[in-house]
């Protein structure tokens, strides 16, 4: 067994909070995101977030660092938008093996400098295309994008990922199953043809709004259906909701999931100016019943989080044993 399932057995991990509003204090400008690499750049760079892994690494390693500090367990590397596709936008798809590796890094060294026991979550963002939806309304059937093309931009991801020395493959903010199912694909092609030892893959989902379903339409259970195949180390909800919104979800995925349990959410809602206004202590607070009532294995923060909401909700949940795996029925 992994030091890393040795751990999830004895108690909740924490993972990390958003990189974007860390990175955003910051107040960075075009000059910042561009450095002396990318100075003659000809496209606009700035909030290109996953470029900062090679421009202004120690910043990166700064922000792990206060996560770490803060009680996190796993870091999730600086990559949401570390694909071919995604950084399309800013004419950098030649850059997203080398952003992977950076990012990888970036989280290797912050827990090295740290000093404690910690493990690194590749993350893999959900596209800014989508396979299970026409961005064309007068064109039902379109698509921007192919599957093997969004497989082939999430296998060098991979890579980059792999090679830059993470722990653990986080497939995350997922709106459209068919995205997840193309990384999903990519991650055990990768291993498959490269015979390497598989690494754990986490899966997180995202529940758009109040009727309980993910963009491209699914329920909680058809998503988790979805994905099992995969026989992932865990099965979660990140990002669109708050902790308040979310609850009713994380309870019903820890009734359904036979791998351990993870959620992320928002601190609260965004305000009128896209802003989140929920403090540490009222965050953790909702979050320390779902521990309470045993639904959680893994929990942190996503948008508006703050390494003060990763310490509140540590201290919180600390207190509780973490979500025993069920025992499943054998059936065809």
């Amino acid at each position: 067994m992994s030091s890393l399932e040795k751990a999830l057995q004895q108690r909740i991990l924490i993972i990390d909070g958003a990189m974007g509003t860390m990175i955003q204090r910051h107040k960075l400008q075009e000059a910042d995101y561009r450095g002396d690499r990318f100075k003659d750049w000809p496209k606009d760079v700035k909030g290109n977030n996953d470029l900062l892994s090679i421009t202004q690494p120690e910043i990166i390693i700064g922000i792990h660092l206060q996560y770490l500090n803060a009680g996190a367990d796993i870091i999730e590397t600086n990559t949401f938008s570390a694909t071919a596709i995604a950084q399309a936008d800013y004419d950098m798809q030649s850059l997203a093996y080398e952003l992977n590796v950076a990012s990888a890094q970036c989280a290797r060294e912050a827990i090295k400098r740290s000093g404690k026991t910690a493990w690194v979550a590749g993350a893999i963002g959900p596209l800014n295309k989508t396979l299970s939806l026409s961005p064309d309304v007068n064109n039902p059937g379109y698509r921007a994008v192919s599957f093997d093309e969004v497989a082939a931009a999430y296998t060098e991801q991979v890579k980059g990922l792999v090679d830059g020395g993470v722990d653990i493959l986080l497939v995350e903010t997922i709106f459209d199953t068919l995205n997840a199912k193309a990384a999903i694909y990519a991650i055990k092609n990768y291993f498959r043809k490269n015979n390497l030892p598989e690494l754990p893959i986490m899966i997180s989902g995202t529940i758009t709004d109040a009727s309980g379903r993910t963009l491209s339409g699914q329920t909680l259970e058809a998503f988790y259906t979805s994905v099992a195949h995969a026989n992932p180390l865990s099965v979660g909800l990140n990002c669109a909701l708050g902790a308040s919104e979310m609850r009713p979800h994380i309870e019903e995925l820890s009734n359904i999931a036979s791998c351990y349990v993870s959620a992320y959410p928002n601190a609260g809602l965004p305000n009128a100016f896209g802003e989140y206004d929920e403090q540490p202590h009222q965050t953790a607070h909702i979050i320390e019943e779902w521990a309470a009532n045993g639904w959680l294995n893994i929990v942190g923060g996503c948008c508006g989080t703050t390494p003060d909401h990763i310490k509140h909700i540590a201290d919180e949940v600390k207190a509780f044993t973490p979500r025993p795996l069920p025992v499943m029925e054998e059936a065809l």
